[in-house]
């Protein structure tokens, strides 16, 4: 198994990253081959082996292989997205991660890897809480990257899937963010530092309930929980705090909620639309989310 040495983004350890791509440079794999060595070559990232991945034009790498079975956030989801989340709309889920990531991170953290982080809104407080580390917005949306890519000035984007083996070295992320996203513990397990953490946030059984039962969708299972502790059973939990408050939003800010998230891909444009415009002009909707910090146990036990 590869594993990283603890650097930061200058030899002195200082927080100024070259840029956010080279500064995490050295903490990625390749894809295909699973080689740890990875280098810069102008527009192009090479790995020891000979495979290569274009840099895009704004700046985000992508490191994905062979055939996917979901496909990524569209532009109108990711617009509708960074719409909403820039009200401050979730501001409070934000501020929880942001805390939980000041508080039990490690020291000298030099790398945040988000999962499924889509346009960076989450990692990009928790970096403006660790000043000395790196972060990298993975995701699957071409769209979503584009913005991810300039979140933070220490943030890189990374085209990835998180259904397949990520492409970070071994022993490589201080802190994992993984915010309503699709998430493989054993590849969080492989990825995070000896002392490192995950800070994870799963919508809770009251979340918009109030929205879902007039769209129709389905409600989150009452066995998450317990098929999140069996999955995550190597870890131990170190903090949890369920966040719970009320959203009062216009016709356009819940048109915007329902078409950043699943529902878009799921649910009718034709259906979700008429349900938008059935509401009333200010509607109240119930935002429940559990946040919990995980570490590895080294107990033995």
């Amino acid at each position: 198994m590869e594993t990283t040495q603890a650097v930061g983004c200058h030899a002195d350890g200082s927080s100024r990253c070259p840029t956010p791509l080279d500064a995490v440079l050295e903490r990625l794999r390749c894809p295909l081959c699973h080689a740890a060595v990875l280098r810069r070559d102008g527009k192009t990232v090479l790995c020891q082996r000979g495979h290569s991945f274009d840099i895009a034009r704004q700046g985000y790498l992508t490191l994905l292989s062979g055939r996917r079975r979901h496909r990524g956030d569209t532009a109108e989801m990711v617009t509708a997205r960074e719409s909403f989340l820039g009200q401050g709309h979730y501001d409070a889920l934000r501020s929880t991660i942001t805390a939980f990531a000041a508080e039990y991170a490690p020291r000298q953290s030099r790398l945040v890897a988000d999962l499924a982080g889509g346009t960076g809104y989450y990692l990009a407080s928790t970096l403006n809480a660790l000043p000395q580390a790196c972060g990298a917005t993975l995701d699957l949306s071409a769209a979503a990257l584009r913005r991810a890519s300039r979140a933070h000035p220490r943030a890189a984007a990374i085209g990835a899937d998180m259904w397949q083996p990520l492409p970070l070295a071994s022993r490589s992320a201080d802190v994992v963010l993984n915010v309503f996203g699709p998430r493989t513990p054993g590849e969080i397990d492989r990825v995070l530092t000896g002392g490192g953490v995950l800070i994870m946030a799963t919508a809770g059984a009251e979340h918009l309930r109030e929205l879902r039962d007039r769209l129709g969708t389905i409600g989150v299972d009452s066995r998450k929980a317990n098929r999140l502790r069996h999955a995550f059973g190597g870890f131990v939990e170190v903090a949890r705090q369920p966040v719970r408050w009320r959203l009062a939003l216009s016709r356009d800010q819940v048109r915007a909620l329902v078409d950043m998230g699943p529902s878009a891909h799921h649910i009718d444009s034709d259906h979700r639309a008429r349900v938008v415009q059935e509401l009333p002009d200010t509607l109240g909707l119930t935002a429940a989310v559990d946040v919990v910090v995980l570490r590895r146990d080294t107990s033995g036990g």
